[in-house]
């Protein structure tokens, strides 16, 4: 990178119509000889216009061909696709170390992370005293 790191008028207008075009900030701090954070920093600072993370664009196109081809996915991938939400029941089905496995997602007892049926299998009331 060049050693030329004052933001002059020149260079920010660069700035200015480099971020308009479009360019991700990497692309936009190669042009001008500073780092990504440089950029991003005087980006905020100019207050232009927030643009969608491209990770965000990615994965957003590519859901479902992921959820697809899930059993072809290592199984630390695999697990990310598994849909959380406090209304339904975490129960564990299958091996954990298997892409096949998941949760019951049965509507829970309110209070509760399980359905009226895992309820009953996790909360004993009994004590027999043996």
């Amino acid at each position: 990178m060049a050693e030329e790191t004052s933001w002059t008028d020149e260079r920010l207008e660069k700035l200015r119509k480099l971020w308009d075009k479009g360019l991700s900030i990497s692309q936009i701090g190669e042009e001008l000889g500073v780092t990504r954070n440089a950029v991003a920093g005087k980006a905020h600072r100019l207050k232009l216009p927030k643009r969608q993370s491209p990770i965000a664009k990615t994965s957003a196109k590519k859901a479902p061909k992921i959820v697809e081809s899930t059993k072809e996915l290592p199984l630390r991938l695999a697990l990310r696709q598994i849909k959380w939400s406090r209304s339904k029941c975490v129960w564990p089905h299958g091996d954990p170390k298997k892409v096949e496995f998941g949760f019951c997602s049965e509507p829970v007892l309110p209070g509760k992370p399980y359905c009226p049926e895992h309820c009953d299998l996790a909360y004993t009331t009994s004590r027999d005293g043996s």
